[in-house]
């Protein structure tokens, strides 16, 4: 039975341990896909997009009619038929001298910032030139890099407006919140972007929904037929009924997302916009709720005052080579290897269970860093050394004194007690370097408690029972 026990628990530190080393791997189409997540490194060991955004030089063309108002549909006209009507053209930059302001630029830098933590981005760099108002920003590199960037020089403007009179009905400051909702039905998945709004924008929208809703018009025709000798009228009524108007245009940096009209008034403060048609393609869905999540977050985030441009976006090599990252990992391994062969001759059949034990550590600390969303920078991986050290330490001090264990536990966590208070305030100090060092002690520390005291001692306990 006792053998069962030991057996029992080797086989779950082989399984950890390979999963930890090797994955889970799954076909997916016509490839191969690990179900185990991979590690989140941070910019000093995996590289970083620099990207520089500065102030847009460029300016518009507007047309205007004689009393300087903007004009529009004026698209297929001529010089000279723009020159019959009054109208006159107008070059007008894109940042005019009044908004490039410092209060302007630091205003725009704060909403990147929020933009950049709303998208999941808190390993990032920014900084700003209060002079000229331009901004580098350093982000880690993945597959959603491109889609970020394009998101933080979006100025955000959002406005409902008057299909027909262009009035501006509401803007961003009615807005209290977008997200991102998913509905499904019997076509598959629909993913809707809600706008909130605040209590005085909710009632703007039901005032306008109320405006703006499709309405039922009756046009009465009468007709009148006259004889040679008497005078008749015959009065007959035909009746159209026909459905009008009034459209709301919703817009994003002056381009339309859409046109539409109410069908009954919104009493709820929430606008709910649909991104595609109904799928079951998982792409497909994915690809409309990164769209929804993007417009949700410029719409949170408010408008940029200023108009910036991507003037630079390159890719920043990390110093740290890879054959450097494998050196240092074999070195590791080696230390490790040798480490656990002391334990292995000089406690025989108690170090070999001292070494299973310490090898399925290994494996449930690596799995551990993954699934708690550890930035690893390199004070990072240095942490991860050391929780090995500490765990190291701890067995080969159960093995020497077995009959204590209790002891050993106790003296070895009440030192542990200093660090451990480091460890957690390290964890909140914004800054990758100290909190990737605090994230990795503090879960390392937390697992060398709880591992030993339930499956290092249990080994040990099952061993030592055996040989009395």
């Amino acid at each position: 039975m006792k053998k069962i026990k030991i057996l029992t628990i080797t086989l779950l530190m082989v399984a950890v341990t390979m999963i930890a080393f090797l994955g889970i791997y799954t076909q997916k189409q016509n490839r191969m896909e690990n179900l185990v997540k991979d590690y989140e490194w941070g910019m000093d060991l995996k590289g970083s997009r620099n990207i520089r955004l500065k102030l847009n030089t460029e300016s518009k063309t507007v047309i205007k009619d004689a009393e300087g108002k903007e004009v529009e549909d004026t698209e297929n006209l001529t010089d000279e038929q723009l020159i019959e009507k009054g109208y006159h053209k107008e070059e007008i930059p894109n940042n005019s001298e009044d908004v490039k302001t410092l209060e302007n630029y630091k205003t725009a830098k704060k909403i990147i910032e929020k933009r950049l933590e709303k998208l999941g981005v808190n390993n990032y760099q920014i900084s700003l030139d209060e002079q000229t108002g331009d901004m580098v920003i350093d982000l880690p590199e993945n597959g959603a890099t491109d889609s970020i960037i394009s998101n933080l020089y979006t100025v955000g403007k959002f406005e409902i407006i008057d299909s027909q009179t262009k009035e501006v009905l509401m803007n961003n400051n009615d807005v209290k919140q977008a997200r991102v909702m998913y509905g499904g039905g019997e076509n598959g998945t629909t993913i809707y972007l809600e706008i909130e709004f605040e209590k005085e924008g909710a009632k703007k929208l039901e005032e306008i929904s109320n405006q703006y809703q499709t309405t039922q018009n009756s046009e009465t025709e009468e007709n009148t037929t006259t004889d040679s000798n008497t005078t008749q009228e015959n009065a007959t009524e035909n009746t159209d009924t026909t459905s009008t108007e009034k459209k709301i245009t919703m817009n994003i940096d002056d381009t339309e997302i859409m046109s539409t009209s109410f069908e009954e008034p919104v009493r709820t403060g929430r606008l709910q916009l649909s991104f595609g048609s109904s799928s079951t393609d998982a792409k497909t869905i994915q690809q409309s709720a990164n769209q929804a999540s993007s417009m949700a977050t410029v719409l949170d985030t408010g408008n940029i005052p200023v108009k910036y441009a991507l003037d630079e976006n390159q890719y920043i090599f990390s110093d740290i080579t890879k054959n450097e990252m494998e050196i240092a990992v074999y070195v590791i391994l080696a230390i490790m290897v040798l480490g656990l062969i002391v334990l292995f001759i000089k406690y025989k059949k108690l170090g070999a269970l001292g070494v299973i034990s310490y090898i399925g550590f290994v494996s449930f600390m690596l799995i551990i860093i993954r699934y708690a969303n550890v930035t690893l920078s390199i004070e990072g991986v240095f942490g991860i050394a050391i929780t090995f050290v500490l765990n190291y330490i701890l067995v080969y001090g159960l093995l020497a004194k077995i009959e204590e264990r209790k002891e050993v536990y106790k003296d070895f966590f009440i030192k542990m007690i200093p660090i451990m208070i480091m460890v957690i305030t390290f964890c909140f100090i914004n800054w990758l370097p100290i909190s990737s060092f605090g994230m990795v002690m503090f879960w390392g520390i937390a697992l060398i408690a709880l591992y030993n005291s339930i499956l290092t001692n249990s080994l040990l306990k099952i061993e030592t029972r055996k040989e009395k």
